[in-house]
């Protein structure tokens, strides 16, 4: 741990108070970047998407649940992965508990991923989630808003800077069952839509390290002394939530 200096109560609080007033400057660009979320176009989506889900095929605009507001986690599960993605799982671990409290709010959240269904009631059964789960599987609606694509078009960019990819693709590879071009054909990400009558729109959509909102372990790592203390091994650290050993 940082040899932090050690100091009297006055100097702590005065330290405290400076940092306080740059966290409220984040604080209200953070509402004011909210509200320029809310305020962007929205995308008709032409496509009629028909997913799987346990309680059978449903449409994009079923998926809604009646709700006006849909939000979509892309999780990397490919249909020859033998498990999920652990980053991914540790994400649906944190807004799994959340799903009731959206639906107050007319927003449906819930995991697509395109291996069969099967296998992602089966990983949802291990996981202990309650969350619903679709089936992209022979559709093309991960590959149109998930950033997934064919191992083809992967492997011809992957393949000649495989050496760089960071550290967790390659544990999380052998964590999914598949190689590295398997594993990273499946994309991640945030997105939203939202239904007006029979018209769906496109609304919002973030990935990489915009994701992060999900991961609600970060922003507690972020106020403990060490932080993330992740070094150059970015999220190596994290394992699905039954695999980690006791401590």
């Amino acid at each position: 741990m940082t040899a932090n200096k050690i100091v009297t109560r006055e100097e702590s609080d005065a330290a405290r108070g400076e940092l306080l007033k740059r966290e409220k400057e984040l604080t209200r660009l953070g509402d004011e970047l909210a509200g320029r979320r809310q305020e962007l176009p929205w995308l008709p989506v032409p496509k009629e998407y028909t997913l799987q889900t346990e309680d059978g095929p449903r449409t994009l605009a079923e998926l809604f649940d009646g709700r006006s507001q849909l939000s979509v986690y892309h999780f990397m599960f490919g249909p020859d992965y033998v498990a999920g993605c652990p980053t991914n799982s540790s994400i649906a671990d944190a807004f799994d508990p959340l799903v009731p409290h959206l639906k107050s709010r007319d927003v449906t959240m819930i995991c697509v991923s395109r291996a069969p269904l099967d296998k992602l009631l089966v990983y949802r059964k291990r996981m202990g989630w309650s969350l619903n789960w679709a089936s992209s599987y022979g559709s093309e609606f991960s590959f149109d808003f998930g950033g997934s694509a064919s191992k083809e078009a992967t492997a011809a960019w992957l393949e000649p800077m495989a050496d760089q990819m960071p550290p967790i693709a390659r544990r999380n590879a052998i964590a999914c069952g598949v190689d590295l071009v398997t594993y990273v054909s499946e994309g991640f990400a945030f997105v939203t839509f939202a239904r007006q009558s029979d018209a769906v729109y496109l609304t919002y959509a973030t990935g990489g390290r915009g994701v992060e909102f999900l991961m609600s372990y970060y922003p507690i790592l972020d106020r403990v002394p060490k932080g993330r203390d992740e070094g150059a091994v970015f999220q190596t650290w994290l394992r699905r939530h039954d695999e980690y050993e006791r401590t």
